[in-house]
């Protein structure tokens, strides 16, 4: 069989969640990393047995790839994913697709002029609650969704931020809580909805950090085409990361989520379940947070499926774009104080 030839830019955080996954698969290897800190590219390169590069057009251009993974920070994604469509490279980006709506656009644009797969990771949507509630709701059981409301309260210290040089700026990160914390929960609100966004009221602001420009606080509602209002409310400044919570109010039942569970409770009195299998683990290496879990294996695994059968992937960069029109509506409406109509 012969493997789909992988290169990963970006060796940061997130870079095991994509490269152990890619070697783990039968179809995929990792072939090359690159990233602009030298120390970061060797370490991995020695890692995964594979080449340094430090610019990744030259990654691109001599590496002979098929795939690129795109782990940098948010304001590259949108270059580096462009770069690899023209140079005919399949790719799987990390959230978010961009910091500018009209980036997002143009990869998109660049994936098709090219003939190329387009993916982004939205890795929540295969938690076994994330799936449970949307199976439930395609299925019809829940009926119509009522309403809808999302809670976030993590903890990002100012002494987080001061340990990188991108986030915590508009320039670089594209944002604070909104584009980098809370953008899984919104993704699985929106998704839920399944309905085109009609306008988005929302406020953004800094109320406890004093090293980033960025917001810490954002709060608003989000009016749906099909008459949903669903309300948020997302903070990094609380004293840790709490569980997620997002709470479906159906004709039917009502449906919640906390943390990777979920339960629906139907009128009738019926009750489903959903949680993390214990069983399911896998080890990322050293210094992986736990709570990301292993559902980037699923969505890679999909991804890879995907490229050999030659059929979309079950996330592309049509559907990841409005999840970004709805990122920058926030940020549109908090800046200005109005109401952002789709």
């Amino acid at each position: 069989m012969n493997k789909y030839r992988v290169g990963i830019v970006g060796c940061g955080n997130i870079f095991p969640m994509h490269a152990f996954p890619v070697n783990r698969l039968d179809n995929a290897e990792v072939v090359a990393v690159c990233d602009v800190k030298e120390d970061r590219a060797k370490k991995q390169a020695e890692k995964f047995n594979c080449h340094a590069y430090l610019d990744y057009k030259e990654m691109i251009d001599k590496a002979e790839l098929d795939v690129v993974h795109i782990c940098t920070p948010h304001y590259m994604h949108a270059p580096v994913a462009i770069y690899a469509a023209k140079a005919k490279k399949h790719i799987l980006t990390e959230k978010p697709m961009s910091i500018k709506l009209e980036d997002a656009e143009a990869m998109i644009e660049a994936a098709k002029e090219n003939g190329v797969t387009l993916g982004v990771i939205f890795q929540n949507r295969y938690n076994p609650g994330s799936v449970l509630i949307k199976e439930t709701l395609t299925a019809g059981a829940l009926g119509k969704i009522l309403s809808g409301r999302a809670l976030v309260a993590w903890d990002r210290s100012d002494e987080y931020y001061s340990k990188s040089d991108w986030k915590g700026t508009w320039d670089k990160e594209g944002g604070g809580v909104v584009i980098d914390q809370a953008i899984h929960t919104l993704d699985l609100m929106r998704w839920f909805v399944d309905s085109e966004i009609e306008h988005i009221d929302a406020n953004i602001g800094n109320r406890s950090h004093e090293r980033v420009e960025v917001e810490d606080v954002a709060e608003g509602i989000i009016r749906y085409k099909n008459g949903v209002i669903t309300g948020f409310y997302t903070i990094n400044y609380y004293t840790y990361d709490a569980p997620v919570e997002i709470e479906l109010h159906c004709e039917k039942g009502i449906a919640k989520m906390e943390g990777d569970r979920a339960s629906i409770r139907f009128n009738d009195g019926r009750e489903w379940i959903a949680d993390v299998n214990p069983e399911e683990a896998f080890d990322y290496g050293d210094g992986v947070k736990n709570y990301w879990g292993i559902s980037h294996i699923k969505q890679i695994q999909n991804f890879y499926e995907c490229l050999e059968k030659g059929t979309q992937p079950d996330i592309t960069g049509e559907d990841a774009i409005k999840t970004q029109k709805m990122v920058c509506g926030i940020y549109a409406s908090g800046k200005t104080n109005q109401k952002i109509y789709f």
